[in-house]
């Protein structure tokens, strides 16, 4: 299956910031060399970014009116996401976590040696 130009905005613009990149800057050197202005790149990456992520595409529809119903409507349809949201805040969290538990652990666990490399460096001064 094809890309989606969005997808694809949104892989070069993750290549670059991988490289060391700041996201802004990604997205103003990707807008330059494609001629797109600036908040079109930005606009394709957090559209895939989102759909990506679980997120709804689907673009909202337009109302001459509001009838009590569709108010209802609306309002189960944002709860909705939210509970969407903090599941995916927890997943988000727990990944954070868990590196951050792994390099406290590898960390720790290299502590001694760099000590002792260091130590042996200031001793090879004096």
């Amino acid at each position: 299956m094809a890309a989606t130009k969005a997808q694809q905005v949104f892989e070069e613009v993750e290549k670059r910031i991988a490289s060391g990149i700041d996201k802004a800057d990604a997205f103003k050197q990707l807008a330059d060399e494609t001629g797109r202005p600036y908040d079109s790149i930005r606009g394709s990456y957090y559209s895939h970014k989102t759909k990506s992520e679980g997120g709804e595409s689907k673009p909202r529809t337009r109302r001459r009116e509001t009838t009590p119903d569709d108010a209802l409507a609306d309002a189960r349809a944002a709860l909705q996401r939210a509970i969407t949201s903090i599941d995916r805040e927890i997943e988000v969290a727990k990944a954070r976590a868990d590196e951050a538990k792994a390099e406290y652990e590898a960390l720790k666990a290299s502590a001694a040696d760099r000590k002792d490399a260091i130590t042996e460096r200031l001793e090879a001064l004096n």
